[in-house]
């Protein structure tokens, strides 16, 4: 099975009071990310921008077991440390 995709998300505020959040993927090299999506409009509050990022990055998982995996994954294959039932 392929690793899992690190995906962060964030909230940006480019204007007071207007939080945005974002999400980022890292690439080859661990010091470099780059920017995957961000909310199309403002939220009034930074926890609300935080919720909505956290739930976009749910998204990416198709299996809530194991997480956003790389393209070519195995979906079917167990995941590893995890045992077929």
């Amino acid at each position: 099975m392929a690793h899992i995709r690190r995906i962060s998300v964030h909230v940006d505020e480019p204007e007071p009071g207007h939080f945005y959040w974002v999400l980022m993927e890292e690439v080859d090299d661990a010091s470099q990310w780059n920017e995957l999506e961000s909310a199309d409009e403002a939220y009034d509050l930074w926890l609300d921008a935080l919720q909505g990022g956290m739930k976009r990055l749910i998204g990416y998982a198709l299996d809530e077991r194991v997480g956003p995996r790389e393209d070519g994954d195995d979906e079917e294959g167990a995941p590893v440390g995890i045992p077929i039932k």
